[in-house]
């Protein structure tokens, strides 16, 4: 069975002259399939083509396993695969419009230690078309559209580079979605190599590096891949990216209280930003670590957290704390797959 929701004009073009249908028939049916619709719903596409698409194709949908809604209008969906694989996502609103933060694979394999992404390890990762129906199904859900969309659930992006790629060029497309580069974001947790390839393919969307501490031991002890790629490389290859991409890098800091909230930590982390990115615009973007019961990380105070904020911008570096949207749902990602693998009997990794 072919995947003809991963599928690019030109590819899906090919296939429907494969199967014996005229060629504009490809481009009603990118139509519909970038509408989110299921085969029975394309009115204008003959029911022996539906036939044969039904033999020969798959359009590999995500369904709705559990949603959550905050207060603040937040939804936070449990989804499940074709092939019964979980992920999460979630559907943000904001004045600028509606962001889906989506998933890249099920689980992931980082083994960050704040995350509960890597509770079960990497089933794997997901096809371009899994990752475009996790916002069509929450566009049909809400009934509201999507222009922002933010790589950074479950999963790590570059560990699914090409799905990803892929993903992105289909979002950018202007027979689908056609939402702009600068309207999408890629978070990453330093895969350098990479980070280079990603520079050349000439998608000008914003990279969020996720460093979380400003030392190679601090970082070591929470997040395995500094042991491969130490913090020096990481901000090498940032700076290699922003100098060939011109798009300003954005940087993940999840404070862990008594790990690296101290006003000392934020001495080090600008001096450390300031040193190694000379010239290059800076922001850290502070994020209030999310607790999860298999860890026993916690968030620091609001006074400690408005310290780093101020000793940070003290020292040349613009931060901001992240708007906590969907806090009483847990809408970090990773939460509910636990949970539901707790309920069929899957023990969580640690």
């Amino acid at each position: 069975m072919t995947d003809i929701l991963s599928m690019n004009v030109s590819e899906l073009t090919e296939f429907v002259l494969g199967i014996g249908e005229e060629k504009y028939r490809a481009k009603q049916l990118y139509t519909w399939l970038h509408k989110g619709a299921s085969l029975d719903e394309m009115t204008n596409i003959p029911k022996k083509m539906k036939e044969k698409l039904a033999e020969k194709a798959i359009i590999p949908a995500v369904k709705i396993e559990e949603k959550f809604v905050s207060a603040d209008g937040t939804v936070k969906y449990l989804f499940k695969c074709y092939d019964g694989e979980y992920i999460e996502s979630v559907f943000m609103r904001y004045e600028h419009g509606n962001t889906v933060c989506v998933s890249s694979q099920a689980g992931c394999r980082m083994g960050c230690k704040f995350c509960a992404s890597t509770l079960n390890g990497l089933k794997r990762s997901l096809n371009a078309s899994e990752m475009l129906s996790q916002i069509y199904t929450a566009q049909k859900d809400t009934g509201e559209r999507v222009s922002n969309v933010v790589i950074m659930g479950m999963g790590e992006p570059f560990d699914n580079y090409d799905n990803v790629v892929r993903f992105i060029r289909l979002l950018n497309d202007e027979n689908g979605l056609n939402i702009g580069c600068r309207h999408i974001s890629v978070s990453t947790c330093g895969l350098v190599e990479k980070i280079d390839r990603f520079a050349d393919e000439g998608l000008p969307v914003t990279l969020s590096v996720s460093l979380h501490a400003p030392t190679n031991a601090q970082r070591d002890e929470i997040m395995p891949v500094n042991r491969k790629y130490p913090i020096e490389l990481l901000l090498s290859a940032c700076k290699r990216y922003f100098e060939k991409t011109g798009r300003r890098i954005s940087f993940e800091y999840a404070l862990i209280d008594g790990k690296n909230n101290g006003e000392a930590d934020a001495e080090k982390l600008a001096e450390l930003l300031k040193s190694n990115l000379p010239g290059m615009p800076i922001h850290v973007n502070l994020i209030p670590v999310n607790p999860i019961k298999e860890r026993d990380f916690r968030r620091g105070d609001r006074i400690m957290t408005e310290k780093f904020v101020k000793t940070l911008e003290n020292r040349g570096v613009n931060a901001t704390v992240r708007r906590r949207l969907g806090a009483d749902i847990d809408a970090s990602c990773g939460q509910l797959r636990a949970r539901k693998y707790e309920e069929n009997g899957l023990n969580s990794k640690i």
